[in-house]
């Protein structure tokens, strides 16, 4: 048994320890709004937070988790979590949405370290989050309207 805290919650999941971190949350926690987009960190729809920073959940294995604190897109919370979805909502970013809790989970991850960020800073922490529908600019958008509202 592999002991996780997830969203606030202590957890124990009958699973190996080399196995992803994604599919324990998916499959063993029901937390799907945890993505599998590639499998090999490259797309970023898996991403969630391991003790507040964003980490691709494909390649992170549980075992190497131990007392780190997870973070799915259902548990994040906060004054830049709410930023970040008003600011998703407002600016009407989402089209099919499939790539949306990643992007949301590195763009909180981006103000929770940098609440100013320039453009190049946004392109830098967005880098690995792909968009097939091409919204890139209104996430950009969306990043400095949540700036501007932490201001």
């Amino acid at each position: 048994m592999i002991k996780l805290t997830v969203n606030g919650t202590a957890h124990e999941v009958d699973a190996d320890p080399e196995t992803p971190l994604l599919w324990v949350l998916r499959d063993h926690l029901d937390k799907t709004g945890t993505k599998y987009g590639c499998g090999i960190a490259q797309c970023g729809a898996c991403t969630v937070h391991l003790d507040g920073q964003p980490v691709r959940s494909c390649q992170t294995r549980i075992g190497d988790i131990g007392e780190g604190k997870v973070t799915t897109i259902e548990g994040v919370s906060g004054r830049v979590a709410e930023a970040v979805q008003t600011a998703w909502r407002k600016l009407d970013v989402v089209q099919c949405g499939y790539c949306q809790s990643g992007q949301i989970m590195s763009a909180i991850g981006l103000l929770t370290d940098n609440p100013k960020p320039s453009d190049t800073d946004i392109a830098g922490a967005m880098d690995g989050n792909i968009c097939r529908c091409g919204t890139y600019q209104r996430i950009r958008a969306a990043i400095h309207e949540a700036a501007r509202s932490l201001a």
